[in-house]
């Protein structure tokens, strides 16, 4: 990296924003740290960060609707999310996801894969815009994928994706036909494949299907394998 990367660490337990913060800082990023969702929410806003580390049990604002109002923010709508929680059930996974989480990490979690995780998503994010062939646009049907705008249209009209979703859905359009395993997928999309529940994988496909509307048969669910995307 070229410049230091800024990461927010919203949490309210002062011990493990301060654990985050030293290990973050001694890995080489620039760190702030905001122990309620509201000011957090106002910082975020006026000042993105390359990344944010949220917790979802917040005075103020809880950190899922910080997510929700932060997609929706014209500068800060595409900054990564990586959740932090207790929570550590599918459903709690499935609705971080749902209002825009790049990753879910359950406490109690290891520093070391923190600063892990947070190198993979910001890699991908700099990969995101790098072709794997000269195409600029990919097409399907009525599918445009606008790679170097980091654009999606469906029937003409825009579709907003999260960082993952618009990765996970170029990977699959850049070899229609061709089965992706989810391991496969963890690792060219997600930056990891050791470790990890793969059902991280089937719950982005899931939310991937449904902003598709229409379209969204064309990503094929190969049981016991991975995904398939038909051209």
């Amino acid at each position: 990296m070229d410049r230091k990367r800024t990461v927010a660490v919203v949490e309210d337990d002062a011990d493990i924003a301060e654990v985050l913060r030293y290990n973050l800082r001694r890995a080489g990023f620039d760190v702030e740290v905001y122990g309620r969702g509201d000011t957090a929410l106002a910082a975020l806003r006026r000042r993105p960060p390359d990344l944010v580390l949220l917790d979802l049990m917040l005075p103020g604002v809880d950190g899922l609707e910080i997510a929700r109002l932060v997609r929706r923010d014209e500068r800060a709508g595409r900054v990564p999310i990586i959740m932090l929680t207790a929570r550590g059930e599918e459903a709690d996974r499935i609705v971080g996801f749902e209002v825009g989480a790049d990753d879910y990490i359950v406490k109690p979690f290891s520093p070391r894969e923190v600063v892990l995780r947070v190198r993979a998503v910001l890699r991908r994010r700099e990969e995101a815009g790098a072709p794997r062939d000269d195409r600029v646009v990919l097409e399907a049907g009525t599918l445009r994928l606008l790679r170097h705008e980091h654009r999606l249209l469906v029937g003409g009209e825009e579709v907003r994706l999260t960082a993952t979703e618009f990765r996970l859905l170029e990977y699959l359009m850049l070899a229609p036909g061709i089965v992706r395993g989810r391991d496969a997928l963890l690792t060219e999309v997600w930056g990891y494949a050791s470790g990890v529940d793969s059902r991280t994988v089937d719950t982005h496909v899931r939310r991937l299907r449904r902003k598709l509307g229409p379209e969204a048969e064309r990503i094929e669910t190969v049981v016991g394998v991975g995904y398939r995307f038909h051209g």
